[in-house]
């Protein structure tokens, strides 16, 4: 037969158990909630296809600070984005290479007050052993020299039509390109004498091309604006990475890549 066991002996082994059992929990939940303000997510960011190599460095700045948190960018031509984002495609951060584009969102009231961030101007792109012997802007209006642009309703082609006609050259472009990559992709390819693109691209491709300074580019520099969505599924966090863009960390980035300040 089994003794039976003093009723105050249970009751304090039972409560051990107890708290154990408990402290035991809670330290397993703790493991398994991911860290940081956030919980966890995906943070859809659309920008500007010119931002692509600083934006992709800050995406991985933002999940070191935002432990189970991934950034995802959709990047291309400004115009593009806007409609996609205004057609209903799920975003949480725009950033746009001109006001304009940024307008077209705002004016749905998908996006409400953007902020500058950024500044950019164009340059010459040429093939590293300039082919063309591309030399000053007026080169461009040379008969029988491949030139590629931007299309016009993006803002890279905006921009090069103003500066163009601040320079007074007339261009016949061999293809126009729905964003300032495509352009900078052909040049690399050798498959265009000379693009005109942001002086940021050419920098990010040192090596494979080169960039010609031009005056007129000062007559149509883009302002790049920054909004988070208005139906962002991840609306803090969408906050928290427009405030890492406009801070030092974002500025730092920003300059290094050969972006102005606003």
């Amino acid at each position: 037969m089994f003794k039976r066991i003093p009723a105050a002996v249970a009751a304090l082994a039972a409560a051990v158990l107890a708290g154990a059992a408990g402290c035991g929990d809670t330290g397993g939940d703790d493991e398994s909630r991911p860290s940081g303000p956030s919980g966890g997510g995906t943070l859809t960011v659309f920008a500007a296809a010119s931002l692509t190599e600083t934006f992709t460095a800050l995406g991985k700045s933002f999940e070191g600070s935002h432990p189970g948190v991934k950034v995802k960018f959709n990047f291309g031509g400004s115009s593009g984005l806007a409609q996609q984002i205004t057609q209903g495609a799920p975003a949480d951060v725009f950033a746009a290479a001109s006001p304009a584009t940024m307008k077209t969102v705002t004016d749905a009231g998908d996006a409400a007050a953007p902020q500058v961030f950024t500044r950019n101007r164009l340059v010459i792109a040429v093939p590293g052993d300039n082919p063309g012997k591309v030399a000053k802007v007026s080169d461009l209006a040379r008969p029988g020299l491949k030139v590629v642009l931007c299309a016009e309703q993006v803002p890279c082609g905006a921009a090069a039509k103003k500066a163009l006609g601040a320079a007074g050259v007339t261009v016949r472009p061999a293809s126009q390109e729905q964003d300032v990559k495509a352009v900078l992709t052909k040049v690399r390819l050798g498959e265009a004498d000379a693009g005109l693109v942001y002086r940021t691209d050419a920098r990010a491709a040192t090596g494979q091309v080169k960039g010609v300074e031009f005056a007129e580019s000062a007559k149509a520099i883009n302002d790049y604006p920054i909004a988070t969505v208005a139906k962002a599924p991840h609306a803090a966090l969408a906050k928290e990475f427009v405030q890492l863009v406009l801070g030092p960390v974002g500025r730092a980035e920003l300059t290094r890549a050969g972006f102005e300040s606003p």
